[in-house]
Order: structure tokens, then sequence, then C-alpha cells
């Protein structure tokens, strides 16, 4: 008798082809981060931090952070006054939600700025060799045995102290990172074949700078640019501690701790909330950098 059953193999028509779609680059990196956990925490309190900043003046009004009322000095917490009063009698939660606003702003403008301004830099070192890559590299050596805090001390006394002259000061203190790591980076790439390529195809330098070597080194740029933000943030609180941010009364976290470390033994609170706020927004971002860091690393492909 016959063998009827039959094998469940699917036949395919002969010469269709079989197409096998590759996730997208962007794709495998997200999936990649959504399974690092810290790198998930850190997201969510950088959305909750960003929240914050955009619904500052919902949360609480700007005059009562900064108006001075005698008599609600060193006030406990109330319903007025959730997270009380400072030495000066201005609102607590009002300073620390726009505060975040001040904080945050110069920070990621001074990295985007400095990422922009140091990878433009190294990337034509890499790029040209030679004497540029010499006169930019031994200008830099000279740039950098300047002390940043000093050199940015210099550049607010010259100019004075708001936002466009700290987001300056601070682009010049860290660019410096961004040159070197994208000048070896570009100098990895410079004789690959598909840049010799565009060369014979009559691309210009600008062009094959733009279009095939950044591209080619945006991962390490992007999760060095994430990982500044947070020494930025924590650079502008110092420099607004001791006095070289934005001038009073505008609420930031480090003149905060300033202020507040006269009445630290009797309002310890003071100094808890405003440094909570720097520690958690430092913290949050590095998370995130780390996480992006390994989710970019074909080595650790899962």
């Amino acid at each position: 008798m016959a063998n009827t059953s039959t094998n469940p193999v699917t036949e395919t028509a002969v010469g269709e082809d079989i197409n096998f779609k590759r996730p997208s680059q962007v794709k495998e990196i997200i999936r990649r981060l959504k399974k690092n956990k810290g790198a998930m925490i850190g997201l969510f309190l950088l959305i909750c931090i960003i929240l914050v900043v955009i619904f500052a003046d919902v949360i609480a009004s700007y005059e009562v952070g900064v108006v001075q009322v005698p008599e609600n000095k060193l006030a406990p917490m109330s319903a007025e006054h959730p997270l009380g009063c400072d030495s000066y009698g201005r609102d607590v939660l009002s300073r620390l939600v726009h505060g975040a606003r001040n904080s945050l702003l110069v920070a990621v403008a001074s990295s985007i700025t400095s990422c922009l301004f140091g990878c433009t830099l190294g990337a034509i070192a890499g790029y040209f060799g030679g004497k540029v890559d010499q006169v930019i590299m031994r200008a830099l050596d000279i740039f950098m045995s300047i002390p940043d805090l000093l050199f940015t001390m210099v550049v607010v006394a010259a100019l004075g102290s708001s936002i466009p002259v700290l987001i300056v000061a601070m682009t010049l203190a860290y660019f410096t990172n961004y040159v070197r790591l994208v000048r070896s980076g570009v100098l990895n790439l410079v004789d690959q074949e598909y840049v010799e390529a565009a060369r014979a195809g009559g691309s210009s330098s600008a062009r094959i700078i733009i279009s095939h070597i950044i591209p080619n080194t945006l991962g390490i740029i992007l999760v060095n640019a994430t990982l500044n933000v947070s020494s930025l943030v924590i650079y502008q609180s110092t420099l607004s501690f001791i006095g070289l941010s934005l001038p009073a009364p505008a609420p930031e976290w480090g003149s905060m701790l300033s202020s507040a470390r006269v009445d630290m033994l009797r309002a310890p609170l003071l100094v808890l909330f405003p440094a909570l706020c720097i520690v958690l927004t430092a913290f949050s971002v590095n998370l995130l950098g780390d996480g992006l860091r390994d989710a970019m690393d074909p080595r650790l492909k899962s």
C-alpha cells in the first residue's frame, strides 16, 4: 500500500527570490537600549525632569521664587509653600523648577555647541593631516593647558553674566574632548575604500567629511555628547555656586546651594533639595549615556 503521507515542506516557485529583511540599525540600537534596565531608569528620570522644565510655570509661579518676602524667612513646608522658603522668603519649589530650566538650558546648549565646534575641528585635523593637523593640535595643547575654571572666570568677567556668555564660556571649556575623539575616528576612516572612491568621483572635501566620515563616527559623538551634559550640569552648578553664573535673583541650583550654606544647620533641607536635583539629573544622564554606548557597540549585540 502506498504511503500517502505528505512532507510538510513549503515549496517556492522556481526563480522566486526569498528576501530576508534585515532590521535597520536604528531599530537594532533601540532594541538593545530597551533591554538595558539602567538606561530605561535614566530615560524615565530624564523625561520627568524635562516635563518639570516644560511645565515649570504650571507647577509654581516664577515671581514667588524671585521676590523676597522677609516675613516668610525660613518658613516651613505648608500648603502655600510645599517645600518651604529660603532665607530671603522665596519659595523653594519655584526656585527648584525654574532653576532646572536655567541649568538644563545652559548645559544642553553648551553640549551641542561644543560638540559642533569640536567635531568640526577634529574632522578637519584628521582628514587633511600634515600641517593643518599640526597647527590645530598644537593650538589645542596650548588651550588645554589653561584650567577650565580659570578660563571661564576670565570670559564671564570680561563679557558679563548672561546665558549666551555662559554657553560660549562652557563651549570653549569642553570642546577639546570632541577634537581628539573625532580626529582619532577620522584617521581610521580617511584611507577607507569608500572615501577614496568619493575622492575619485570628484566629491569635495567638505562633502566627504559631512556625508561619509562624520556619519561613521556619529555613535561615539552621540554618546560623548550625552555624557557631557551631566558634566556640564555639575560644572554650571559650580559656576553659579561661586557667583559666576546668572545674576541674582535668577534661580539656579548652584546659587541655591551657595545661599543655603549659611543656614545649613537650621534648615538642612535648603541644601538637600538643590543637591538632590543636581545628583538626579547627572545620574539619569549618565545612565542613559552608558546605555547608549552599550547599544551602539557592535561587539555587544544580543
